[in-house]
């Protein structure tokens, strides 16, 4: 049993399912389903559309330099069959995807934590830009109050020290 993959989106194809495209000069096209055959008929370009595996290599969402791809291409060169050959492959294979697995979840995490921090930063920047409308009307009273208390103490201590400086003028 063999699982093609879709030329548009990369997603898999098994046997029975999608639609398949020859062209002129006898090349081959498969199709995962009939999105993806449409947006091909109309010269999209897998890379600026989103929903695509090739849009998301190229943006950065995906981790695209790894060992473990290399074994996901295709060699047709002829083998003679084995059993414990391919008893070996199939246990090989198993590996391999849980390593991509692992790796596939280490830089997804990776790029989280990096989204997290960057929005932290922006929220503190905003924050600091519209510090103004945060602040309640009743903090800024009771600022005021105190301010008007302490130049109304200042007042008084001036008035009081213009008072006490002549009589002593007087009592000399």
């Amino acid at each position: 049993m063999r699982i093609e993959t879709c030329y548009f989106c990369s997603s898999r194809i098994y046997p029975g399912h999608g639609i398949q495209f020859v062209r002129n000069d006898c090349k081959i096209f498969k199709f995962c389903r009939s999105k993806c055959h449409a947006a091909f008929k109309k010269k999209k370009n897998p890379r600026k559309v989103r929903w695509t595996k090739a849009y998301r290599k190229t943006a950065g969402k995906e981790l695209t330099v790894d060992p473990s791809f290399e074994f996901e291409k295709k060699r047709n060169i002829p083998i003679k069959y084995n059993r414990e050959l391919w008893n070996n492959v199939f246990e090989a294979m198993k590996k391999v995807e849980t390593i991509r697995q692992k790796r596939q979840n280490l830089y997804i995490m990776q790029r989280l934590r990096k989204g997290r921090e960057i929005e932290r930063e922006r929220d503190i920047k905003e924050v600091q830009r519209d510090l103004s409308l945060i602040r309640s009307p009743a903090a800024g009273l009771k600022e005021r109050k105190k301010l008007e208390e302490i130049a109304e103490q200042e007042e008084r201590m001036q008035e009081s020290n213009d008072e006490e400086v002549p009589q002593e003028i007087e009592m000399n």
